[in-house]
């Protein structure tokens, strides 16, 4: 019976894709610079030229957001820590790329999309500066430290990010957590903490150490299509044939709806603490439609 709740959700999230995408066919989109919320209307396109704008745009938010003190910037020389430090972060020495595995994001289709690409013969265009590896080991930090560094200065590196309410929401509807409503869902997300919390729910500047390591690409959830389609095409490799249907546009715009019912659930000190939970990631990243952005308290320090 528990599960009856996320049932009606899911119905209601199939309702509310079909009434939000009439939607956005007659609604102009709103966006803010480096955010790049999906406009589909009028078969719209991203340009080469806007993809890198915005990527520098993003990239500079999260500069800015690094400098200030009491962020990790530096590789640890201790094995363990590193495992600490990185257990999110995988790579691909077939095809050079590294890439923070953040669940709800679309890293999801990144991974297939990797997988579809090994299968066929791909050459990269760039030759690296050392003897390329050959290992099914995807964790970063079990390679030694020469290797790191190797793979951090010479891989295309890649961020998936997403808006945390919508990452909460996915996250519940996809049952995981032990909580059969939504608010009791929250407050177990608010008493698992920061160092404590499922992956699923955790951070993203938490899981995927943005500050140490240096992205190369920042995709918002929303765009993958078009953004994926670029970023293959700047390394060097034939994804745009490969590239799944992606309909992560429709669903933004859904969880968009999905959200102000979901939000107006919850106690204003849940709405507090959820935004306190995930203010780095307000901070680092361009969410500024998200609910808990109105929410923020700037007066408060996060504990590292």
């Amino acid at each position: 019976m528990r599960f009856l709740p996320r049932l009606g959700l899911s119905a209601a999230l199939t309702l509310a894709a079909f009434l939000s995408w009439r939607l956005l066919l007659r609604t102009p989109a709103r966006r803010p610079p480096g955010d790049l919320s999906p406009k589909a209307e009028g078969g719209f396109t991203l340009t080469l030229d806007t993809f890198l704008h915005i990527q520098q745009l993003r990239k500079k938010r999260l500069r800015t957001f690094c400098s200030q003190a009491g962020k990790v910037t530096a590789l640890p020389s201790s094995r363990d820590e590193r495992a600490s430090l990185l257990p999110s972060l995988r790579v691909n020495t077939k095809l050079d790329f590294l890439y923070c595995q953040a669940p709800s994001t679309g890293v999801e289709e990144w991974h297939q999309l990797l997988e579809k690409l090994e299968e066929g013969s791909v050459t990269l265009p760039v030759p690296l500066p050392y003897p390329r590896l050959r290992t099914k080991e995807t964790r970063l930090s079990k390679f030694n430290q020469t290797e790191i560094k190797a793979m951090l200065g010479s891989y295309t590196k890649v961020l998936f990010v997403r808006e945390p309410f919508h990452r909460l929401i996915a996250t519940f509807l996809q049952g995981m957590g032990i909580s059969s409503s939504f608010s009791s869902f929250i407050q177990e997300v608010l008493d698992s903490g920061m160092h404590n919390g499922s992956v699923a729910w955790k951070p993203l500047v938490s899981l995927c150490r943005p500050c140490l390591i240096q992205y190369d690409y920042v995709v918002m959830f929303g765009f993958l299509g078009q953004e994926l389609g670029h970023l293959l095409r700047r390394a060097g490799l034939p994804g745009d044939s490969l590239l799944p249907e992606l309909t992560d546009s429709q669903v933004q715009w859904t969880y968009r709806w999905l959200s102000e019912q979901m939000f107006s659930e919850l106690s204003a000190q849940q709405k507090k603490q959820l935004s306190h939970f995930y203010r780095w990631d307000l901070a680092a990243f361009p969410f500024s439609n998200s609910f808990l952005s109105d929410h923020t308290s700037t007066a408060e320090t996060w504990e590292k």
